[in-house]
């Protein structure tokens, strides 16, 4: 975990402190009203499986992820997305369209298919919107995100989903 603690030297020998680390997505105030008992049990991020066969983008998306409290494994194929998503159960699923071996759609598909993994959220991320609805990406009852796509804009689609699922 970086951590970077930065000292401002202000006029009048005033001091600012700036520490960096990553946030836990809480207030400061919100364990230290916890009981004992409770401030000392770990938390439960949520789990998020990223999968693109592009390294970069699967890196760039769980660095994001990880600095907001999530919990993120990464794959790179369809057939990897699916051992993953019985292995992890992840609370969601992001999954892009176009990889080799077998693609997002059809990963989706198997998915959805098998009831030990059919109440997992998928978003499909395709730059090729037309190729994924011709492709049958509708009929999979994932939701699509198009690429490119900033991480935080990814993050609002991801608690967007993991609400709904909560109500």
């Amino acid at each position: 975990m970086l951590e970077l603690d930065v000292r401002i030297a202000k006029p009048r020998s005033e001091e600012v402190t700036v520490n960096t680390a990553a946030d836990d997505g809480e207030c400061p105030g919100d364990r230290e009203s916890l009981s004992d008992d409770a401030r000392r049990a770990p938390r439960n991020p949520r789990r998020i499986l990223v999968v693109d066969d592009t390294a970069d983008t699967r890196e760039m998306y769980a660095l994001h992820f990880r600095s907001r409290g999530f919990s993120v494994e990464t794959v790179s194929d369809g057939r990897a997305a699916i051992d993953a998503a019985h292995r992890l159960h992840p609370d969601v699923i992001i999954m892009d369209f176009a990889m080799p071996n077998l693609d997002g759609i059809s990963a989706t598909r198997e998915i959805k298919r098998d009831p030990e993994t059919a109440d997992i959220p998928v978003l499909i991320l395709t730059a090729y919107p037309i190729r994924a609805i011709k492709g049958g990406a509708l009929d999979t009852g994932a939701r699509f995100v198009m690429k490119p796509c900033a991480p935080e804009d990814l993050e609002e689609e991801v608690s967007s989903v993991l609400e709904g699922r909560c109500a």
